[in-house]
Parts: structure tokens; C-alpha cells; sequence
């Protein structure tokens, strides 16, 4: 099984070059303003030119068809990742955007994964990610990590992706274990929050090409 990688939340272009240059399938922009990784489209545009042989997603939290329309004409985005979002409006907000629309599952017991089935028919794609605490600003991006034994067994109602606690010295065991595809990192590379590490980038691409 090929394993591909998504390193999300890249704000500087020497880290997005990073992710390029070591083999990122996906590299995602954060367009969420409480978040240390924010962008605005017009920083997420900059970038965008830099990118080649990658998917570009657009990372947001509930948000407006405004928002989501301005990110994709100035960042080019070929998909959008939904945080916080209930099935009818990713559904609605994969119409304005014009491409795959990826919807995030928050993930603490067996029980929440049965919510990703309201998603068959309104999203492309289910993103796995750790459950933050209640009352949490940020849906992700935590350095959390649930039980990757919950997923066994489960019939995914759609293609997914694995998030949430992932650095390079646990992707290869993850993926191995839960059969993902496609492993989604943030703060796994970072020496702090929204300061990714280009060193810990190569490291991260390097383990999942071994995965």
C-alpha cells in the first residue's frame, strides 16, 4: 500500500518548500483567525504560486460561503477541509467551492465515528482527527491523538485520512495499523505552535515513504 501525506497548516514559504521538495501529496492552508497558522488569502495566494505537484486544501472551522469562495479564487485550493461543519453545509459549501470538499470527524470513542456517515453524499472525503477538549478554541492541530484501535472494523463510508498526533516516529506504525492511505500532520512538525520545522517536515515524509 502507497501511504501519501498531507502536512497542514504551512505559513512560510521555506516550510512549504519543505513539504514540496520531500514528497507531500497535499499541503494545507489554515484559514481559520484563532489559529496560530492562520492565513489570509492574500498571504495564502503568495504562497499558492510556490506550490507544483501538490493539492493545495483549504483548511476552515464552520465557515461562511464568502469566506470559502475568496480562499479558493486567491489560493487556487483543489479541496477544502471542513472543521466543525454539519453534513448539509459541507454539501452546500462543496457546491461553492467547486472542489473536493473534505469533512473532519472528531474522534475520542467508537461512537463518534458513527457521524461520518451523514457525510455519504455531501463530502469526497472523511478526515480522522482527534477530539479536543470541550471548550477548546481550535478543532485540531493539538498534538492529540485517539485510540487508532477504534477504527478497526469499521465500514468507512468514504476515503479517508488519519490526523491527529502524528510525528515521524509514529506515522509508519499508524498507518500500518489502521490502513490509512493518506496521514495528515500539523503541530507533529513544529518546534511550537504555527512554527513548522523544515527538518521535522523531511523527517515526517521520509518515515511515511517507508510506511
Amino acid at each position: 500500500m502507497t501511504v501519501t501525506a498531507k502536512i497542514c497548516g504551512l505559513s512560510t514559504a521555506d516550510t512549504l518548500d519543505a513539504a514540496l521538495r520531500h514528497g507531500a501529496s497535499h499541503v494545507g492552508f489554515v484559514f481559520f483567525p484563532p489559529s496560530p497558522r492562520h492565513l489570509s488569502p492574500a498571504a495564502a495566494a503568495g504562497l499558492s504560486a510556490r506550490v507544483s505537484g501538490a493539492t493545495i486544501v483549504g483548511v476552515f472551522v464552520d465557515p461562511d460561503e464568502a469566506s470559502v469562495r475568496d480562499a479558493v479564487a486567491a489560493a487556487g485550493l483543489g479541496a477544502i477541509q471542513l472543521h466543525r461543519t454539519a453534513p448539509d453545509k459541507v454539501a452546500r459549501l462543496r457546491q461553492v467551492a467547486g472542489v473536493e470538499a473534505w469533512a473532519a470527524v472528531a474522534v475520542r470513542t467508537r461512537g463518534d465515528l458513527e457521524s461520518a456517515v451523514a457525510y455519504r453524499g455531501a463530502a469526497d472525503r472523511l478526515l480522522y482527527d482527534a477530539k479536543t477538549p470541550d471548550g477548546a478554541a481550535l478543532p485540531g492541530g493539538m498534538g492529540l491523538r485517539f485510540d487508532w484501535a477504534l477504527l478497526d472494523g469499521f465500514d468507512h463510508p468514504l476515503p479517508w485520512a488519519l490526523s491527529g498526533g502524528l510525528d515521524a516516529g509514529n506515522v509508519a506504525a499508524a498507518a500500518r495499523r489502521t490502513g490509512a492511505s493518506l496521514v495528515d500532520v500539523s503541530s507533529g512538525v513544529e518546534n511550537a505552535p504555527g512554527v513548522k520545522d523544515a527538518g521535522k517536515i523531511a523527517a515526517f515524509l521520509k518515515a511515511v515513504e517507508k510506511a
